[in-house]
């Protein structure tokens, strides 16, 4: 049995960009996931597939990530830009080797920005890109007035700048983004975020710094000490493995033991938080520079007869698990993670959508960050748990309304929770995320094998609730009390 206590004390602002996205040029993700090009059958809006667009529009993305990833590093913004029948045709050599036309660039990111109403994040090219050419981009964004970018970008066909809230300054600067020592990359991000300018004084860029690669303590040491006061946040990046010893291991048809070999890897995220967080304090007392997870999900094998270069993998109940724990750990570190981008929005990792031709389905990670969306920019409130070895929760308050999120991730044991408020109850509703077996996903077969049910048999009688919570599912109550 799992027991929470209720407190009115509050902890701290959920930010809501931890429910972010990220879209990188890898597989189908952006080609043929989002853009479809103006002429296809596929119904779309100035080439962006609304199918696809109308489904994260109910999750309330808060915020894209795009162009990479492995990505950006190679990405010359220039070659995006104009019509699209001069633009350059490149070859993507760190996802499969395929060439790509060029048609999704940067006006096109922002209007798949526009019709999400998610605020845009944009990584610049370091790894091979100058300073000039990652200058020169913020000004073609962001600049309102004439100069020679400005122009260019009202020639293009948008004479008003974009809003871009938030600017990395590199990806994995440490690896695929040009295999630089902590000290290097340190000097050299202090050079090229001067130049990042920051040209609505209204609407000042929050600057990312590359950060460490999973427990790269020393990186994120040496990038705190020599770079701090430079950056507005520095990235983290995890993902969940099934084992650390071998290829990446099947997501359907896996033996029990991965199961929860991979939900161990995900728990691994809050032992990661709190160490880096720990070597920040340390430069950074007042807590101003956030930890911007902006890569995070699990890392499969791919399907059977895809390109292993594109990713894409099956996403199951499994996935939803790895989801609610990994949502829970962030919100219980709301002082220091600003931002969270799951890895990948479509196609792609642990997407929430996957596309076949005209067919769309909904993951059930999409499920869970639907359920979760009213966690973004709520009040994370006070309780005390006890909870049962297999049972996460996260408790939460906005406009006068709890929001209890739980996952059981116990194989065959349901858990009995009772949860206490300090105020009268109202009224309780629930939602239920449940799967009847480990690997349950959804296909183009059966679109809907694991989607969200309402929760029966809640009991509430004056301060208190119970409810049972069945093993292998994720569970959400909305509590309305006398508060």
């Amino acid at each position: 049995m799992s027991k929470i206590i209720v407190h009115n004390q509050q902890r701290g602002k959920i930010s809501k960009y931890i429910y972010g996205q990220f879209s990188e040029h890898l597989g189908r993700c952006i080609y043929e996931g989002l853009w479809v090009g103006e002429k296809s059958n596929i119904p779309n809006v100035k080439g962006i597939r609304s199918d696809v667009v109308q489904a994260l529009r109910e999750i309330n993305v808060p915020v894209l990530r795009w162009p990479g990833g492995c990505f950006a590093d190679e990405y010359h913004w220039r070659d995006g830009i104009g019509s699209k029948d001069n633009r350059k045709k490149i070859v993507n050599t760190n996802w499969g080797g395929v060439v790509e036309n060029n048609h999704f660039g940067t006006h096109e990111f922002f209007e798949l920005c526009r019709q999400l109403g998610a605020e845009a994040y944009i990584n610049g090219n370091v790894g091979s890109g100058t300073v000039q050419e990652m200058s020169e981009w913020v000004e073609y964004m962001t600049f309102d007035g004439i100069s020679p970018m400005a122009d260019l970008r009202t020639k293009n066909g948008h004479p008003d700048p974009w809003r871009v809230k938030f600017f990395g300054v590199g990806n994995e600067s440490w690896g695929c983004g040009g295999n630089m020592r902590p000290e290097y990359y340190a000097d050299l991000y202090r050079r090229y975020q001067t130049f990042v300018r920051n040209y609505d004084g209204n609407n000042p860029i929050y600057k990312i710094a590359s950060g460490p690669n999973i427990d790269d303590y020393n990186w994120m040491d040496v990038l705190m000490k020599n770079a701090a006061p430079y950056m507005d946040g520095i990235s983290l990046h995890h993902y969940a493995l099934a084992s650390e010893w071998e290829d990446k291991r099947p997501a359907l048809g896996f033996p029990e033991k991965e199961w929860f070999s991979l939900i161990n890897s995900a728990k691994k995220m809050e032992e990661l938080i709190s160490k880096h967080s720990s070597i920040m304090n340390k430069y950074d007392p007042d807590k101003r520079v956030g930890l911007i997870v902006d890569e995070w999900g699990t890392w499969l094998a791919t399907e059977p007869g895809t390109n292993p270069g594109f990713l894409y993998q099956q996403n199951t109940i499994r996935d939803a698990m790895v989801a609610a724990i990994t949502l829970h750990i962030f919100q219980n570190h709301t002082d220091r993670v600003q931002m969270a981008n799951i890895a990948q929005m479509v196609n792609v990792l642990q997407a929430m959508i996957l596309t076949d031709g005209e067919a769309m389905i909904k993951t059930p990670t999409y499920y869970v960050f639907k359920m979760f969306k009213d966690h973004q920019d709520a009040i994370s409130v006070d309780a005390d748990k006890e909870l049962s070895e297999m049972t996460s929760a996260s408790v939460s308050e906005k406009n006068g309304e709890y929001l209890v999120s739980l996952c059981n991730y116990s194989l065959n044991a349901a858990d009995d929770l009772q949860i206490s408020f300090n105020e009268s109850i109202i009224s309780v509703t629930g939602e239920i995320l449940k799967g009847e077996v480990m690997d349950q996903h959804n296909d183009f077969d059966q679109p809907d094998a694991v989607s969200p049910q309402v929760l029966e048999n809640i009991q509430s009688l004056e301060h208190n609730i119970s409810v049972v919570i069945p093993s292998m599912s994720v569970v959400t109550l909305h509590v309305k009390t006398t508060k």
